[in-house]
Order: structure tokens, then C-alpha cells, then sequence
């Protein structure tokens, strides 16, 4: 169902691994937000993106892969969609993974409005992750940080000089693990974005 007049143009891509015992009616129930934000009556109908050239929601049954490559017209409403997406997805994910979100602000035209002072427009980007338990989501931060910082100071310094950065990183996320568990362990309810799954976990590689 077409949202006319929508004012975004949302973009959702990433890959998720998946557990082996689950089958297209897991991930049905689990993408349920996303086939219905986009007025489908199944993941089916909604796996197609507004754009022919986008491969759109697939599973690979023997991979054991979601991956999506997906855009829906909508608003910021649609970021409820994703977070209860995000909560389903906890349940059946085998290793954490990261979720790329673009918003395209489809009313904001940069020649027109470029130079009102009034004029600004409503793109934005994040990313969301999903996993089993929040040591494996956290991984997945860890490396896109250390992806991300090494990337920005290989400008200036050989990658071999930077092992004292990537170190400096371990610890920074080993000590919010710890400060997890240890609220997990007193009864509060962990600090941190959407995303973050239930339960415990091992503690995050320290990959270098």
C-alpha cells in the first residue's frame, strides 16, 4: 500500500545471521513490524523494495542469512517499527550484526531550499544492532570502532603503530561489559540503546 505525500524514503540494509532451526515463519513473525508498517499482509508481499533495483528482504534458508537491501516510504514513526524489529530479531539471531537506517528527506529539494537559512532537511543515519545476548552486540561495535578509528588515523600513522589504540578500545568495552553484568547481576536494568538483547553472555573478543 503506497504511503502518499510520505516524507521520508527509508533505507534499511543489512546482514543477519541466523540460528540453524529458523525457518520463514520465525522471520515472518519477527519482520511483522516492517510488512506491516508497509501495509502488506505478509513478508512475502513486503519483500520487494520501493525500488526495482534493490534486492528488497530475502532469506537464505540454507545460509542461514537474512540480509535486506530494502526501501519504504514513511516518517519517523517508522523508527517504532525498527526498534520492536530489532527486539525480534534478539530472539533469533546467531551472532550479533549491525542494521544500516537512511533517512531520505524526499520533500527537502537542495537547489530550491539550499539557501533559506529556514530551510533543513530531515536525511539522518544510524545503525542498529542485534544479537543473542549483549556480549555478541557489543562485539559488533567494537569492530566497526576499531574499523572507523584505524581507517581515520592510517592517514597519518602506519597500521602497526596503532596497536595501542585498538587496545585502548578493548578496554573501554570490556569495562562496560563488566559494568553490565555487574547491573544485571544487582537487579537494575542495563544501561544502553535499542538493540541491546536479554540475558548474559561471554565477554567480547579482543580481536587485534
Amino acid at each position: 500500500m503506497a504511503r502518499y505525500n510520505a516524507p521520508l524514503e527509508i533505507h534499511v540494509h543489512g546482514q543477519v545471521t541466523l540460528r540453524g532451526d529458523v525457518t520463514f515463519v520465525h522471520l515472518q513473525d519477527a519482520l511483522k513490524p516492517l510488512w506491516k508498517y508497509a501495509g502488506s499482509r505478509s513478508l512475502a508481499d513486503a519483500a520487494g523494495s520501493f525500488y526495482e533495483d534493490e534486492p528488497g528482504i530475502k532469506f537464505d534458508a540454507h545460509e542461514h542469512l537474512l540480509q535486506m537491501c530494502w526501501t519504504v516510504e514513511g516518517d519517523d514513526d517508522f523508527r517504532q517499527a525498527l526498534d520492536e524489529m530489532c527486539m525480534n530479531l534478539n530472539e533469533l539471531a546467531q551472532t550479533g550484526a549491525a542494521i544500516e537506517v537512511t533517512f531520505y528527506d524526499a520533500e527537502f529539494d537542495e537547489e530550491e531550499e539550499g539557501d533559506s537559512p529556514d530551510a533543513e532537511s530531515r536525511d539522518d543515519f544510524v545503525i542498529l544492532f542485534v544479537g543473542p545476548d549483549p556480549a555478541s552486540i557489543m562485539q559488533v561495535q567494537r569492530d566497526l570502532l576499531v574499523q572507523d578509528v584505524v581507517s581515520l588515523m592510517e592517514r597519518h600513522f602506519d597500521g602497526a603503530e596503532l596497536g595501542g589504540v585498538v587496545a585502548a578500545i578493548d578496554t573501554l568495552f570490556s569495562q562496560r561489559f563488566d559494568d553490565l553484568v555487574s547491573s544485571l547481576q544487582l537487579g537494575r536494568p542495563p544501561r544502553g540503546g535499542g538493540g541491546m538483547g536479554h540475558g548474559g553472555g561471554r565477554k567480547p573478543r579482543h580481536l587485534h
